[in-house]
């Protein structure tokens, strides 16, 4: 990953966290929301933004939801990118199941 790719993805992240904790409650009322980790395209086209959430237990579903209304991000992100990019990447969310993961690691190893 290159240094700019690096910066952009950092700021990404920044940002993003920022639209999440001002409307998250309005899109996902009771469930906590963390941006875990952000990948852009060397053409820093396509933003991959991988989030955590909790309670996990309907996790896709919820990833599906923000996904149909990625618009919202993504025009959060211009207002506060338009200084630093020509272009907004195009944002395509994920799950980041890796709590899920350690924690049930966790239950294993203690059995």
């Amino acid at each position: 990953m290159s240094t700019r790719q690096d910066k952009v993805s950092k700021q990404i992240q920044k940002d993003i966290a920022g639209i999440i904790q001002q409307q998250g409650n309005s899109i996902l009322p009771g469930k906590m929301l963390t941006v875990t980790n952000v990948r852009i395209s060397p053409d820093l086209g396509v933003a991959k933004i991988y989030i955590s959430i909790f309670p996990s237990e309907e996790g896709q579903k919820d990833i599906q939801f923000i996904n149909e209304h990625k618009g919202l991000f993504r025009n959060g992100l211009g207002r506060k990118m338009r200084h630093q990019l020509k272009k907004v990447p195009e944002i395509i969310f994920y799950l980041d199941d890796s709590l899920d993961y350690i924690e049930n690691i966790d239950n294993l190893l203690k059995e």
